[in-house]
């Protein structure tokens, strides 16, 4: 099929160009060979329509580069003008004795109507229309494609440039980019053919001009000479033909110079010509109130008429009155298109396959009734939901992944689940219809309920129905509603989660973000003493153990000085955080005293003799017995849990070379509890000791 196709549009494409060839071939034979009148008529009506055509082309293209035949046209135009005026001058000097219409009709239908019967009129309106091409058309057309060609020219390395930088970031794809490219390319050859194309309408005035000079004396003489016509006969006749001649090819090379001058003029802007200028001249209601107001004050003005001053001002006013109406309707309809379209590409994307691909940061998946039961207070948990987002960033120093909601028909319908990049975290059921009493260690409420455990903290707690709210209230209890207690839930899941939570791209957009002398400090360290994923995998560090990475500025500054002497990113998270200890400590610290519990004397050695050291005295690893890490483990969690149920606000305290394998037992427990080194106290700080864990 392919082939029978290709074998049948051959001959076609072939029989087009044979054609256009012919036609060209046509339009040099007219300067050697004479055409009768009729001819001369179809060729004049063919070169007007021709110039009407590319005028109307020119106002409806989006683009110039639409257009990107228009100087080959312009050529082709001009040489077929020209060809008529010498198949006319032979006409009119040859027969111009038999009347005026010795050279076809249309001549002297222009003859008699522009000049009405004096050939000075005639003369007059050609000097005007030629004036008005040469001067002013065809002298801006030439000025801006001379401009238009040098800045194209300048600007294609700068161009070219970006469409590679937008390829490197994935923004487009090598098509887009090859097309880009290619679009370029045609930007430039179409502005540097502009500016050659304009000299062609240049050189057609100044030949109407010659020609219509040597049709007038040379005709005067040949029908002088060799018609035996008196002087004011030969001169009446011979002006109104070369006059009207002249005006039958001044008029499309008019029309074609408008075209020209529009075409160039268009410059970066889309859309056709009458939608610019309406678009542009219609954003500006006021002007318009401004303009008609001058037209009635001239209305009212004693010798002036008031008709067309009032009739262009109403017209002025009632434009002005209606355009904003009709740009407000436009707008609400373009968005209603809009939002339909968005929704149609959502509901495409969500039934591809890509979609099934991705995974989302942070997902909520619920049980059928507690979906049913959101629904209904959708608006709040959006707003909480975005709250705790801007408390997260304000905290911690970068924004959460956005939290998508889903339908999981598999799960419990009470029931929620937390997934954290795909992975179940958690899963808790919900008792609707009833409130969450927590009371840790501390007294029961006297009232019917069913005792449960908190989800978001393990204490000891108790659902009780809606209707028992303002009893507990009465008691000094603060009841909690599901909608709390899942959201307060998801915040510390998020939190023990953080480190998951920033992404490379997160990190790499923080520290874009920066100060123009910080990322001097980054391309100073970077690659030399730290790769782009090791200031990476510092941050997500920071953030396993809740340290906030809002003082970004202070962060690098600490990477900066132990970057030299470290490689690892465990060390230098070690030295980020002493320089951080105020940070850190201000945020445990209540009224300005820190609470801590140390290990005892027996841990204490026991971790300074599990750390093994190479040659240089660098920690290499942690060898301990399993059985002293679970003994350890038993009586950090007693101690801790303790503290915790009465409570208190502490940390615990160890040797900066332990602390890493002190965080890594304790934080399996107690995921929220923080493990500080004595070098991570700031000044100031006083410190309350709770006691020892042994």
């Amino acid at each position: 099929m392919t082939d029978v196709a290709l074998v049948g549009a051959a001959p076609e494409g072939r029989v087009k160009d044979v054609g256009f060839a012919l036609a060209i071939i046509f339009i040099l034979c007219i300067f050697f060979l004479p055409i009768p009148p009729f001819l001369i008529d179809m060729g004049l009506a063919f070169s007007i329509a021709l110039a009407v055509l590319i005028l109307m082309v020119s106002l409806w293209i989006q683009k110039p580069l639409e257009f990107s035949a228009f100087p080959t046209i312009l050529l082709v135009a001009t040489i077929l003008r020209l060809s008529l005026n010498i198949a006319t001058t032979r006409l009119i000097l040859g027969h111009g004795a038999e009347g005026t219409a010795a050279a076809g009709y249309i001549i002297a239908g222009f003859s008699k109507l522009v000049m009405s019967g004096d050939f000075v009129i005639g003369l007059t309106v050609f000097a005007i229309i030629v004036t008005v091409n040469f001067l002013v058309i065809t002298k801006g057309a030439t000025r801006i494609a001379e401009v238009g060609a040098r800045f194209t020219l300048d600007s294609i390395p700068g161009k070219q440039m970006a469409i590679d930088a937008d390829l490197n970031a994935g923004l487009i794809d090598e098509k887009q980019a090859q097309l880009r490219r290619r679009e370029l390319e045609e930007e430039s050859s179409f502005f540097g053919s502009m500016d050659g194309a304009s000299k062609f309408v240049r050189g057609d005035a100044i030949a109407g001009l010659v020609i219509l000079a040597v049709n007038i004396f040379g005709g005067i003489v040949i029908g002088v000479t060799r018609h035996g016509m008196p002087l004011s006969s030969a001169a009446d006749v011979f002006t109104k033909l070369s006059v009207g001649e002249g005006l039958v090819s001044q008029i499309p090379a008019l029309i074609v110079s408008l075209a020209a001058g529009l075409l160039v003029s268009k410059g970066g802007t889309r859309g056709s010509t009458e939608q610019n200028i309406v678009r542009q001249l219609g954003n500006y209601p006021k002007a318009l109130y401004v303009a008609s107001s001058l037209l009635f004050v001239l209305a009212l003005m004693p010798g002036l008429p008031l008709t067309p001053f009032m009739m262009l001002g109403g017209a002025m006013a009632f434009v002005a009155y209606s355009m904003p109406k009709q740009a407000a309707k436009l707008r609400a309809t373009e968005e209603a298109k809009k939002a339909e379209d968005d929704k149609r590409t959502q509901a495409e994307a969500k039934d591809s396959i890509r979609e099934y691909l991705k995974t989302p940061g942070v997902e909520l998946c619920l049980g059928k009734q507690l979906s049913a039961r959101l629904l209904m207070s959708q608006d709040e948990l959006a707003h909480r939901v975005g709250k705790m987002r801007r408390n997260f960033a304000r905290q911690y120093g970068f924004v959460i992944p956005e939290i998508k909601l889903t339908d999981d028909l598999a799960l419990k319908q009470k029931s929620y689940q937390i997934k954290i990049h795909g992975t179940v975290v958690t899963t808790q059921e919900l008792q609707l219809g009833q409130h969450l009493i927590i009371v840790g260690q501390g007294r029961q409420p006297d009232l019917p309920g069913d005792e449960t455990v908190d989800p978001a903290f393990g204490l000891k707690s108790f659902w009780i129905p809606d209707a028992l709210v303002a009893e507990a209230r009465r008691e000094g209890f603060e009841p909690v509603d599901p909608i709390s207690v899942l959201l307060t839930h998801l915040s510390e899941v998020l939190r023990n989660n953080l480190s998951q939570l920033l992404s490379y791209r997160d990190a790499r957009m923080l520290l874009d973000r920066l100060e123009p002398e910080y990322r001097k400090l980054i391309d100073e360290m970077v690659p030399n003493l730290i790769s782009n994923s090791g200031l990476h995998s510092v941050l997500k560090l920071l953030l396993a153990e809740r340290v906030s990475i809002r003082n970004l500025d202070l962060i690098l500054e600490a990477v900066g000085e132990v970057a030299p002497y470290a490689r690892r990113a465990e060390p230098i998270v070690e030295h980020v955080r002493t320089r951080l200890a105020p940070q850190i400590c201000g945020e445990i610290a209540v009224n300005g005293s820190l609470s801590v519990l140390r290990l005892g004397a027996r841990w204490d050695l026991f971790f300074h003799e599990s750390l093994r050291r190479d040659a240089k005295g660098e920690i290499v690893e942690f060898n301990a017995e399993p059985s002293l890490i679970e003994q350890f483990g038993q009586e950090a969690a007693t101690a801790i849990r303790e503290r915790i149920e009465r409570g208190d606000i502490f940390a615990v305290v160890t040797t900066p070379e332990a602390r890493p394998y002190v965080k890594m037992i304790i934080g399996r427990l107690f995921a929220a509890l923080p493990v500080l080194s004595h070098l991570e106290i700031a000044r100031g700080v006083e410190i309350k000791s709770l006691g020892t864990i042994a």
